[in-house]
């Protein structure tokens, strides 16, 4: 059998990224989680954590985490299931599901559903950012067990159930468009207005200029890693990119952006997959991501 206090002194430690705040959150020494990691460790003859800042898992210590995680799951659903076993009341005992999720998900629809979700749950959620289409290696490699993700084709032991289409628009301050687009956007407009871009994975301005201009085009770009910095930035005139079109539509309504070319909506398909673990708690995750996705996507 596992020594489950070994697990957890491991699963903490990689969560936190400190044995100092592993000790604190589980109650006990640092010098005592040390001891139970470098115990699990020398039992099974490989490294589980590399030390550092953070300190993060090896191969080996995600799979163990991810048991843990899935331990912990079917627990919570076995005393709710069975109230006769008594209630787990501690908040240290309360699973975390790790998931990975884009940018504009995060802000536009994925906040609410976990909180729904843990309205309900003894559970807490550690969610990784990535790009929709980069979401779905965090699953590949087992860090997370779910993911918002742009593929729709189900990874190796995984389940794929579609969400919807995110709409993006192209969008710019009028004053933005004065400037640079006076003639009419086309290639050689959109090589000399400044272009605002998420991070080097970001393909959306990209895509959408192949699509406008039928090549790609090299623009001047501003880096931006946030989704609400991207709306703010094209009201603020910096640049030109590629918005949610839930986070633009009343500003194109009273006219604070503008599209710079009506009618080139780029639709991206998002889709939840999730590993294949007969969990309840899992399918109430589930159910939550999707019925909020489908209350903001568009079919």
């Amino acid at each position: 059998m596992l020594d489950y206090a070994s697990l957890a002194a491991v699963s903490q430690v990689v969560r936190d990224g400190s044995f100092e705040r592993a000790a604190r959150a589980l109650n006990v020494t640092s010098s005592a989680v040390s001891q139970r990691v470098k115990l699990l460790e020398d039992r099974l003859g490989v490294a589980l954590i590399v030390r550092g800042a953070p300190c993060v898992a090896t191969e080996a210590g995600q799979r163990l985490c991810r048991h843990v995680e899935q331990v912990g799951m079917l627990e919570r659903d076995l005393h709710r299931a069975m109230p006769a076993l008594g209630q787990l009341d501690d908040p240290v005992a309360r699973v975390t599901l790790k998931v990975a999720v884009n940018a504009d998900s995060l802000d536009a629809w994925f906040v609410g559903a976990a909180a729904r979700f843990c309205e309900q749950e003894a559970a807490l959620v550690d969610v990784s950012l990535d790009d929709q289409d980069h979401t779905a290696e965090w699953l590949r490699t087992g860090a997370v067990i779910a993911a918002v993700t742009g593929s729709a084709k189900p990874i190796q032991g995984c389940r794929s159930i579609p969400l919807g289409h995110m709409p993006y628009v192209a969008t710019a301050s009028p004053a933005f468009v004065k400037r640079y687009f006076r003639g009419g956007v086309d290639a050689a407009t959109l090589a000399e207005a400044p272009c605002m871009t998420f991070n080097r994975k970001d393909t959306l301005q990209a895509d959408w200029m192949k699509r406008v201009c039928g090549r790609l085009v090299q623009v001047p770009r501003h880096w931006l890693p946030s989704s609400q910095a991207f709306v703010t930035g094209a009201l603020a005139g910096l640049g030109w990119g590629m918005n949610p079109r839930v986070f633009v539509e009343d500003h194109l309504r009273r006219g604070r952006l503008v599209q710079l070319v009506p009618d080139t909506d780029l639709p991206v398909a998002l889709h939840w997959q999730h590993a294949r673990l007969q969990v309840p708690m899992l399918d109430r995750l589930t159910d939550a991501v999707v019925a909020a996705a489908r209350a903001t996507l568009s079919p």
